[in-house]
């Protein structure tokens, strides 16, 4: 989807009957072709006020985009026929029951200038969360089939829907919500009497929760498990930054497509781009890369949105008024982002291309971990990650960039140490292959991986996955954040817990102005 502005932030959060005017604007341009579904003013407030943790808006700076509306009811008033009048109570929601097991979603919609920007299934995320929170078997709805009535005089609704599942058919409805993981239970008649297009079918969809535990029990089990993809990314000559962004996309896309938390590329994954000044100094070529990062990372923020997937960035060149800089950046799927930089810089980048290290040692809060980054040659001083550590680091991401094995080992064996000191994980991403064609960037080593504690609940090793060496590949790996909740209380050692502060100390002194 292109957009004729940018966006800057991107937040789900509940509905509130304040928003009314503006939800029914966009409303009734999503129902323009003459639909008789509209909300009131007094059935939206009493939704709010029976269940407001279950209506909820997108809302994309500070523009209301996007909403769902939902209520709870009992597993025995849906599981079979039934009508949208029934479920409703004839849209007076009396049937919303709080005892009930099931969240049944009576709307979704959309803003046509916003759609392409997978928001549909960041609401569908939303609820499935909030199904997971309220601890309710399943979320459940009807679904309309808008394409059958082109095929209605050839096959019945069961062919028509076996059909969009092998996807031979298209439809605009049932196309989404299967591949937003709901299955279709049965096939209903009448269920929107309106439903020309449906032929008066709809479809049950049901999407189940796995974590759900039956209320005779005392607790439920939260899910702590953070999803992370790694780019071992393969240097080749590229043309132009779009060149460059239709590979990062295709691997964006893919990692996302795992339901991945992060995606982490590598140090300097834009090097390819400085070709065009080769004909420079390595010094000017280098500032000449520098005027891209802007425009990179505006197209990250972009396809963070996009994907619903924290980006960070890897690395790249930026001048600043007192020098060059290493610097990444955070890209989180609400629109919102940080720049981080690297502190140590080698002899190697100080010699050929005058870089300036950074002061900038912090941790960065995300919507499903607390978070560290440090920049390749950083990994090796144990200081850093340390302070990050005393922040609540849970997460290491160590951006690379090197030309030997012997480099590599340096970045890994530090990143293992790192993950046992600091009782975190840390994963780590690296370039591969060659570009012949810019100077100081000849030959890459990598091997991308995802590293633990060493105790009874990591890997005996400490390396929770790993990718091969010198591949282009994605790499996926799980983590357990409750692990480390385990580890700092009831570890084997507890290199937190157990530092001898009475004896030494660490701190950050404040930058000289």
């Amino acid at each position: 989807m292109e957009l004729s502005h940018k966006i800057n932030k991107v937040e789900i959060r509940n509905l509130q009957i304040s928003d009314y005017t503006q939800l029914s604007q966009s409303f009734r341009r999503v129902y323009s072709d003459g639909s008789d579904v509209f909300w009131t003013h007094q059935q939206i407030e009493k939704l709010i006020a029976i269940f407001p943790e279950g209506q909820f808006v997108t809302v994309v700076d500070e523009k209301i985009v996007g909403c769902a509306l939902s209520i709870i009811v009992d597993y025995d008033l849906v599981k079979n026929d039934h009508t949208y009048a029934r479920v409703t109570g004839n849209e007076t929601f009396d049937t919303h029951n709080p005892n009930g097991n099931i969240l049944y979603g009576i709307e979704v919609f959309i803003h046509p200038d916003y759609r392409g920007l997978r928001l549909g299934r960041r609401m569908y995320d939303y609820r499935k969360e909030l199904c997971e929170r309220l601890n309710l078997k399943a979320i459940m709805f009807g679904g309309r089939i808008p394409n059958y009535h082109k095929y209605a005089a050839d096959m019945r609704p069961k062919e028509y829907i076996q059909k969009v599942k092998m996807k031979e058919i298209y439809d605009p409805v049932l196309t989404f919500q299967l591949s937003n993981d709901f299955h279709v239970r049965k096939v209903m008649t009448n269920y929107l009497p309106n439903d020309e297009e449906s032929k008066h079918y709809a479809t049950l969809l049901q999407w189940d929760n796995i974590y759900y535990t039956p209320p005779t029990q005392d607790f439920k089990v939260t899910k702590t498990n953070v999803r992370i993809g790694l780019v071992q990314w393969q240097m080749r000559p590229y043309k132009s930054i779009d060149d460059v962004f239709e590979q990062v996309e295709f691997f964006v896309d893919a990692v996302s497509d795992y339901k991945s938390d992060f995606v982490l590329f590598p140090e300097y994954f834009n090097a390819p781009l400085m070709a065009k000044f080769n004909h420079l100094g390595e010094s000017e070529a280098i500032r000449s890369l520098a005027q891209y990062t802007n425009e990179i990372r505006d197209r990250f923020i972009n396809l963070a949105i996009s994907y619903n997937i924290n980006i960070i960035t890897g690395s790249m060149p930026l001048i600043k008024e007192d020098g060059l800089y290493n610097v990444g950046f955070l890209c989180r799927r609400d629109g919102s982002y940080d720049m981080y930089e690297k502190v140590h810089i080698t002899p190697d980048e100080i010699k050929s291309w005058g870089l300036t290290g950074g002061s900038m040692v912090k941790t960065f809060e995300t919507d499903c971990a607390r978070i560290g980054i440090l920049i390749c040659y950083d990994v090796e001083f144990p200081e850093l990650s340390r302070l990050m550590a005393d922040q609540g680091m849970q997460i290491l991401f160590v951006p690379f960039l090197t030309d030997t094995q012997t480099g590599y080992s340096r970045v890994r064996v530090c990143a293992l140490a790192r993950a046992i000191e600091n009782e975190c994980f840390v994963a780590i991403a690296g370039s591969v292959g060659n570009l012949p064609r810019v100077h100081n960037m000849d030959i890459q080593y990598a091997q991308s991986g995802v590293f633990t504690p060493c105790d009874f609940a990591f890997p005996n090793d400490g390396k929770r996955a790993e990718a091969t060496p010198n591949t282009e590949m994605i790499l996926i790996s799980d983590v357990d954040l409750d692990l480390l909740s385990e580890l700092h209380t009831y570890g084997s050692v507890r290199n937190l817990k157990d530092r001898r502060q009475d004896l030494y100390e660490l701190r950050l002194k404040k930058k000289n102005n």
